[in-house]
């Protein structure tokens, strides 16, 4: 273990490399489809394992953008460590030895679905024995800390340049909660939007999304089984003109879940969803943009507090 860092092996930015055209950056956090081979092993099953896979997600809006705006996708396995729980989101139980400085273990990580994932399927477990503690500080420094400092960067560049920027975290999700969700057993709509309940992005700008992907023909859930995760905390501050929503994709619109296979629909799924950036591209360079940069009050900071971290294993 304590390998060096080696970012680019952590993810990859696909389209422009910073935000040249507008204030939009996407990122895709869970959309990668391996085990790491260097890393330590799972008994899951590579089925078991794409089941926690937001499969093809960074495909589908790659494909959506159209590469007018980066998209960050990451290169580990999200079971592996999850970028979108805090770094203190750990479940002690996992870990051989105590962790060296206070842990906060969210309701995530009571269900299984933590910082370092417990259960690839409810009561399907892992892992057969408890963690190194080592071994998930290697985790964080090789693949989450290098995620969220290249998202941080990105951010800041959209709002360097266009004085707010609008961070979007692409997700997809079962069409079925199951015993690990909030929402076991209950059908789910089309598309959730999420701003930890208001905190995260301009209400009207949630607002104006829901109405785009309503108009389009879906059914749009708002914070609802879905509230947003760590990314859009650390990356949506609407007084500061920063605005940062999550976006889940029920699974069944564009793939046979059971298979796990692509099906017609997801051709149909990305004309959908370019339809719907372009909107947003030309929203956000009109009205609703100026809104969205008056929220920014004026001499307030243009500097995020994410673009660096503190050591491995010290509550961000």
């Amino acid at each position: 273990m304590n390998r060096p860092p080696d970012p680019a092996a952590s993810f990859t930015v696909i389209g422009p490399t910073e935000p040249v055209h507008g204030p939009l950056v996407f990122d895709s956090p869970h959309s990668w489809r391996h085990w790491p081979a260097d890393g330590t092993p799972t008994i899951a099953t590579p089925e078991q394992l794409d089941t926690s896979w937001d499969a093809w997600v960074d495909e589908l809006w790659v494909a959506a953008i159209g590469r007018r705006a980066p998209l960050l996708a990451a290169r580990f396995h999200r079971a592996y460590i999850d970028a979108n729980r805090a770094r203190d989101d750990l479940d002690p139980a996992l870990l051989a030895a105590p962790w060296p400085t206070p842990l906060n273990p969210a309701a995530t990580s009571a269900r299984g679905m933590g910082l370092i994932r417990r259960d690839v399927l409810p009561g399907v477990p892992m892992a057969a024995w408890p963690l190194a503690v080592d071994e998930v500080r290697d985790r964080i420094a090789r693949c989450y800390d290098p995620y969220h400092v290249r998202l941080a960067q990105l951010v800041e560049a959209a709002h360097a340049r266009w004085g707010f920027s609008v961070h979007i975290d692409c997700h997809s999700m079962k069409t079925v909660g199951n015993a690990m969700n909030e929402d076991n057993g209950r059908p789910r709509p089309d598309l959730v939007v999420s701003d930890l309940d208001g905190a995260t992005c301009d209400g009207e700008l949630l607002g104006w999304v829901a109405k785009a992907l309503r108009g389009l023909g879906y059914s749009v859930g708002i914070n609802d089984p879905y509230r947003g995760g760590e990314l859009v905390r650390r990356h949506g501050r609407p007084a500061e003109g920063r605005h940062s929503l999550q976006i889940e994709v029920k699974r069944s619109l564009y793939m046979d879940e059971l298979r796990c296979e692509r099906h017609a629909g997801f051709a149909h799924l990305v004309l959908d969803l370019g339809r719907f950036v372009r909107g947003l591209e030309a929203e956000l360079a009109g009205a609703l943009g100026e809104r969205l940069k008056r929220t920014c009050p004026p001499g307030s900071s243009t500097t995020s507090p994410v673009t660096s971290h503190p050591p491995t294993g010290v509550r961000a």
